[in-house]
């Protein structure tokens, strides 16, 4: 018997007990072809990793129903033709209407008489076999029931327009219980189905898989797991891991973690990158799901802060979306991340206790992820403490060892303002911690609540200048045209100047201000640049902020020398140069105003050096000036 009927068929027609007619919704399943291609499934890829599904899933149902069925998946592939075999279930002609001709409709869903069981089972979806219009004309499925082993064969075939047939077949078509799927590549889809690739995608999808699959005579499973194969010593275990690692992700990993979490319905390894990484790069974690690779780029599996390791877990707890390529955000992923969190610090707090050197060697290329854990994990600090490097005054210290040495552990908040100020208070016994890092700053701040009694203060311009050196009220009086004139140069700039003695004395001046400074800085600087309504508003917001400030140092002599200048206008020259020349020192963004005064004040030299006439001029070579 063959009965034939298509997707796009005129609605049936049904009257309820009060007389009205109601329709059933029908589907064009080509447009539904192209929905699943182009939005649903990231590649044609996929397709494969459906079959496999609903064979894996075939097989799990019959064995709960007869544990010693056999467990077999074979394909075949000629490059246009695909054929899966299984030995699973199998359907009788009421399951293929029921279950292969309508979209949505899946035997593992709750209210079958398999659902008990759906732990065990891939997919849930209903939708697996239509993935393979993605690639395929025409899908044909012959196949007999184990449950009713009365029931003759029965061959579903169907065509991407929609239509499909379905016939009963004799006995002899197919003997034993099972399913055979055959694909008849669509036009430009040939590739897809060559044996080398129908391989290559089995391995990479179905290689955890727990039962015996093949394409021809080659292996596709390689069970136990690499993680759980017994090894004839650690170095083995690492160098085999290390094989695998390289063989995911490209990369020999520093060290392998693993992820044995059976609370979780987790297992699998997480290797460490061997260099550096950006936090804000995506990760790309491999999960399979029940065996079955669900996806490569899993980026939420972990917590931010464990960016320098890349995973391989299989899990048979998390749920997958519907285009099964990703995970679901739910409790359940929720739950899992916070334990495969705990797995990685324990591993961490190990180092740490057992293997100082090697923990060295990892905080050297990741200390940035640790540092970010260490922000809100008050035990993950205290015990990183004596290991993690900050950059310091001193040098790359941990900031046990800096807070040893200075009393007051000072920092500051930006990379700018340490620039300014390290020299400086580094000559003066201050030492400083550089917070503008990444991450760097919340341990800092922590430090007191982790090791008593150490005290923790930000340095701001304030502190700097108050640790630098007064000088005699009679000298600053003697320079005092000095001070004039470089305070009149740099207070457009709404910076002041002051003077003070301090070393080193290769550093000629010093340019300090705070955040509140710069945002002062900024609001004039929008202020000026804006209509007269915006303008209006950015100056009510004007405040009291504290002006930046030059410091001077008088025990410099090139400061002494330009103190003691005849000419003015050569004297505030040299000033705006060396205004300029601490910003750069600083890598201090130049606003418009520095850049023009920079200008001014270096083309205000050149023309000096470049006119011997000139007041104050002192040629190298008395010669050239007709002496």
């Amino acid at each position: 018997m063959t009965s034939e009927t298509s997707a796009n068929s005129a609605s049936p027609e049904h009257t309820d007990s009060s007389g009205r007619s109601r329709h059933t919704f029908q589907v064009d399943l080509r447009a539904l072809v192209g929905l699943l291609s182009h939005h649903l499934y990231s590649s044609p890829r996929v397709y494969l990793r459906e079959l496999l599904q609903n064979a894996v899933d075939a097989i799990t149902a019959r064995r709960i129903e007869q544990p010693d069925a056999p467990a077999l998946v074979r394909l075949h592939a000629d490059g246009g033709r695909l054929r899966i075999e299984d030995s699973g279930i199998g359907l009788t002609e009421t399951d293929v209407h029921s279950l292969l001709a309508t979209i949505g409709r899946s035997s593992k869903r709750d209210g079958d008489a398999l659902a008990s069981a759906r732990a065990g089972f891939l997919g849930r979806f209903g939708i697996g076999l239509l993935a393979c219009f993605v690639v395929a004309a025409e899908i044909r499925v012959v196949s007999r029931s184990a449950r009713t082993p009365g029931a003759p064969p029965v061959q579903w075939c169907a065509r991407d327009d929609g239509s499909y047939t379905v016939r009963t077949l004799p006995d002899g078509a197919r003997t034993e219980p099972g399913t055979t799927v055959h694909l008849t590549a669509r036009p430009g889809s040939g590739d897809w189905l060559t044996e080398e690739r129908v391989l290559a995608l089995a391995r990479d999808f179905g290689s955890l898989l727990p039962y015996d699959v093949r394409v021809g005579e080659a292996a596709v499973t390689a069970l136990p797991a690499p993680w759980d194969r017994p090894y004839p010593s650690p170095a083995a275990r690492r160098v085999a891991l290390a094989r695998h690692c390289h063989e995911q992700f490209g990369f020999a990993p520093l060290d392998a973690i693993a992820l044995d979490l059976p609370l979780a319905g987790i297992r699998g390894v997480a290797y460490v990158l061997p260099s550096a990484m950006s936090p804000a790069r995506r990760a790309g974690h491999r999960v399979h799901l029940k065996g079955m690779l669900l996806t490569d780029r899993a980026d939420e599996l972990l917590p931010d802060w464990a960016f320098f390791v890349r995973c391989v877990i299989d899990t048979d707890s998390l749920r997958p979306t519907a285009s099964r390529e990703a995970l679901y955000a739910d409790e359940t992923l929720a739950a899992a991340r916070e334990a495969l969190g705990d797995r990685i610090r324990q591993w961490l707090t190990g180092l740490a206790a057992g293997d100082p050197k090697r923990l060295a060697e990892f905080l050297s290329v990741h200390h940035l992820g640790v540092k970010s854990l260490a922000r809100h994990d008050g035990a993950m600090l205290r015990t990183m403490l004596p290991w993690l490097p900050f950059e310091t005054t001193d040098g790359q210290l941990s900031l046990e060892e800096f807070a040893r040495r200075h009393p007051v552990v000072h920092f500051t908040r930006t990379v700018e303002e340490y620039r300014q100020v390290a020299p400086i208070a580094s000559a003066q016994g201050i030492g400083v911690v550089n917070g503008g890092c990444t991450y760097d700053t919340d341990p800092v701040e922590r430090l007191p609540s982790v090791r008593p009694g150490t005290v923790v203060a930000e340095l701001d311009a304030d502190t700097v200048t108050a640790h630098l050196d007064s000088i005699d009220p009679a000298q600053e009086l003697a320079l005092g045209a000095f001070l004039a004139t470089a305070r009149a140069r740099l207070d457009p700039l709404a910076c002041d100047v002051a003077l003070r003695a301090f070393h080193p004395l290769t550093a000629p001046a010093l340019h300090l201000d705070g955040r509140a400074a710069r945002h002062e800085q900024a609001r004039a600087e929008a202020e000026g640049q804006a209509d007269e309504l915006w303008a209006g508003i950015l100056g009510s917001l004007r405040g009291s902020a504290p002006r930046a400030r030059l410091v001077l140092n008088h025990l410099n002599p090139l400061i002494r020398r330009i103190g003691s200048l005849r000419d003015p206008e050569l004297m505030g020259s040299a000033v705006e140069a060396l205004y300029g020349q601490t910003l750069l020192m600083a890598q201090r963004p130049l606003r418009p105003a520095d850049s023009a005064l920079l200008n001014r004040a270096f083309m205000g030299l050149l023309e000096w050096a470049t006119h011997p006439a000139l007041p104050g001029h002192s040629p190298a070579n008395p010669q050239e000036d007709g002496r």
